[in-house]
């Protein structure tokens, strides 16, 4: 086993055996902070998902199965 591998299995197994609050809290932390740093989005990203999340709250989706069914019948068309 390599060492990386060694290192995430012993994480793994500490992180599963703990059970301080403020420890597992840190570690959420340090992988929030890290994530947020690979999700750089552009101005029109932004806004993109500002408009998607006004629709949600307008109502104006469609349920997954909804567009699943429409899928398949337009499929079926083809």
């Amino acid at each position: 086993m390599d060492k990386t591998a060694q290192i995430k299995n012993n994480l793994i197994s500490r992180i599963k055996d703990s059970q301080d609050l403020n420890f597992l809290k840190a570690l959420q932390t340090i992988f929030d902070s890290s994530e947020q740093e690979l999700y750089q989005l552009s101005s029109k990203q932004k806004e993109a998902i500002s408009i998607g999340r006004k629709q949600i709250n307008n109502g104006q989706f469609s349920s997954n199965d909804s567009v699943i069914a429409e899928m398949k019948e337009w499929l079926i068309k083809k």
